[in-house]
């Protein structure tokens, strides 16, 4: 059954933030500022810190060091001036009321910002995270406790099959293949390619999908899309463990996948016993 539309409320929309190229300035350089820094640099963002060098954590000392990427200014925040040409603001410092300006300046030009340990001075919030290699996966309690948001992500983070991200990035290179093979938007072509991708995803272990090669992905889309069908791994010279038949485009959930669907959750509900137990005193 879905749920009411009374208990829509209290959340946030949780959006993948594309800031490729984007300049996005960060205010202050310790122990929070230099985990905003590796954030933005995954996304492959440009990043101007404004902070004093006598209080940089060793790891942001370590970020201007290794990137080319960070243009760092050793001071405080100068004013309005270091707003100009800025994607999204950070700021991670001890200063509530420095803070509070710097977003008011921010909201003034609707540019982003997110202040730490302010929840209502910001426009968006950090999770708790997942990575490995293009999957991420975020955890957000909307600022309100970020420790079990932490201990929530470990438990996620078990319960997640080896080789995650590396099936992931295949995925996205075979799915390109198929792209270039069969090119078009939308329409039946297109819900054609969505359905068998997903079979695909479906039929096939994880392993088996982080092991695919150029090759293995070629001789997987001349036996199988060009011929409506899902090959079996070990069909096209791959595969680690037995499976099931071949599969057809319409096929639902294999038995292989199902272990994995059943670990998942299995270790959100041991996430939900552990945060949910009468404490003891």
């Amino acid at each position: 059954m879905p749920p009411s539309v009374a208990t829509f409320s209290g959340g946030s929309v949780l959006l993948a933030w594309q800031l490729k190229d984007k300049t996005v300035l960060i205010v202050g350089g310790g122990d929070v500022a230099s985990g905003r820094i590796e954030s933005v640099l995954v996304a492959d963002a440009f990043i101007t810190l404004v902070a004093p060098s006598t209080g940089l954590h060793p790891l942001t000392r370590k970020y201007l060091t290794e990137s080319d990427r960070i243009t760092y200014h050793d001071r405080m925040f100068a004013g309005p001036q270091d707003l100009d040409n800025v994607d999204m603001v950070l700021t991670a410092i001890d200063d509530v009321e420095k803070s509070r300006e710097i977003c008011a300046m921010c909201r003034e030009r609707r540019i982003p910002v997110n202040v730490a340990d302010i929840p209502p001075s910001c426009d968006f919030y950090f999770g708790s995270q997942i990575r490995s290699g293009p999957l991420q996966i975020m955890i957000s309690t909307n600022g309100q406790s970020p420790k079990l948001a932490n201990i929530i992500r470990r438990k996620i983070e078990e319960a997640l099959p080896e080789h995650a991200g590396e099936a992931v990035e295949k995925v996205g290179e075979l799915r390109n293949k198929l792209r270039t093979r069969a090119p078009g938007v939308g329409g039946e072509l297109g819900k054609r390619r969505m359905r068998w991708m997903v079979d695909v995803c479906n039929a096939w272990d994880i392993e088996d999908l982080a092991a695919l090669d150029g090759d293995l992905m070629n001789r997987l889309l001349d036996d199988g899309w060009e011929k409506n069908k899902v090959p079996k791994p070990e069909d096209i010279g791959s595969g680690k463990r037995r499976h099931s038949a071949v599969l057809s485009p319409s096929s639902s959930l294999s038995g292989s996948a199902l272990p994995l669907a059943i670990g998942f959750i299995a270790g959100i509900a041991a996430t939900a016993a552990i945060l949910l137990a009468p404490t003891r005193r």
